[in-house]
């Protein structure tokens, strides 16, 4: 057995097909399906129930794959730690980056990082907090963007700008009529998003609200939590740099009574070989963001 042996398995896995497993991996289907069979022999199991409709791992796959993918990680972090030695900018670069902040950050920061950092290759993935952390412990990231702090003592964190939030309105709302506007004030018809987003938390907190909004729309993305506010049905918390977005749409937007905000952070493993990266990273983006999202917000 080998190490691309693994790697097929953990792909057919994820994928749970060959075909798409192959193209994943770069080989033909031919080749993933006898590698897996040579794997299969060599370990005395059956990993995969196969059938015209689909590939389920078995159980004794699902005993094993724990290893299989703790073996896959520790190779490339060997791998990682060999590169790091050669040039820790270079290569690859799998940042973590949360949904209220890709749509409105990446643009921003895309060429700036070229500019600075030409021999790194940013490689994006937008998700929830708690998955991307979990993407971090499995060696599937480098690093993350997140606007919460992460306790304990398995990751880094270096905080890179403060983001304030906006108080967004339907154009006839009552609250348009007013410079600033008290956060307590929007608890009435606020919108949030879905579970698993921090900003639903930091919004309900902001608002005075525990967490129970009966039948209250909990959306799944900004993009259609500011449509809604669009339309007159409630009220919301945007990041600062939602500003021009919400704006184009019509929405009003007012500064708050408390300048509630976020703190944007970058989140890597402590272990993670390539610290000079995660840091490099964390400058480029900090510097060009630094006082951004504030000048954002007074632009009001």
């Amino acid at each position: 057995m080998n190490l691309k042996d693994f790697r097929y398995l953990l792909a057919v896995a994820e994928y749970g097909h060959f075909g798409r497993a192959a193209q994943a991996c770069g080989v033909s289907q031919p080749t993933l399906s006898v590698q897996l069979r040579k794997l299969e022999e060599q370990l005395g199991v059956a990993l995969f129930e196969r059938d015209r409709k689909a590939v389920v791992p078995t159980s004794a796959c699902e005993r094993l794959i724990g290893h299989v993918r703790a073996a896959v990680a520790e190779v490339d972090a060997i791998l990682a730690a060999a590169r790091d030695l050669c040039d820790p900018l270079a290569g690859r670069f799998r940042l973590g980056i949360i949904p209220t902040l890709a749509p409105y950050l990446l643009p921003l920061v895309f060429a700036p990082l070229h500019e600075a950092l030409p021999t790194l290759l940013l490689e994006p993935w937008e998700d929830q907090t708690l998955t991307l952390l979990d993407r971090l412990r499995a060696h599937e990231l480098d690093a993350a963007l997140l606007a919460t702090e992460v306790d304990g003592s398995e990751f880094t964190s270096q905080p890179l700008f403060d983001e304030p939030f906006l108080a967004a309105l339907p154009p006839e709302h009552p609250l348009t009529a007013r410079e600033v506007v008290a956060e307590a004030d929007l608890a009435q018809d606020v919108l949030v998003l879905a579970d698993g987003h921090c900003l639903r938390e930091q919004t309900l907190a902001a608002c005075g609200q525990s967490g129970a909004l009966g039948g209250t729309l909990r959306a799944a993305s900004l993009s259609t939590l500011l449509s809604m506010v669009a339309a007159g049905y409630g009220t919301t918390l945007i990041p600062g740099l939602a500003a021009g977005t919400a704006q184009d749409m019509g929405i009003v937007l007012r500064p708050l009574h408390e300048c509630t905000g976020r703190t944007v952070r970058l989140v890597w493993r402590s272990s993670f070989p390539r610290r000079a990266a995660a840091e490099a990273v964390g400058q480029v983006i900090g510097d060009r963001l630094r006082g951004f999202a504030k000048a954002a917000a007074h632009r009001v």
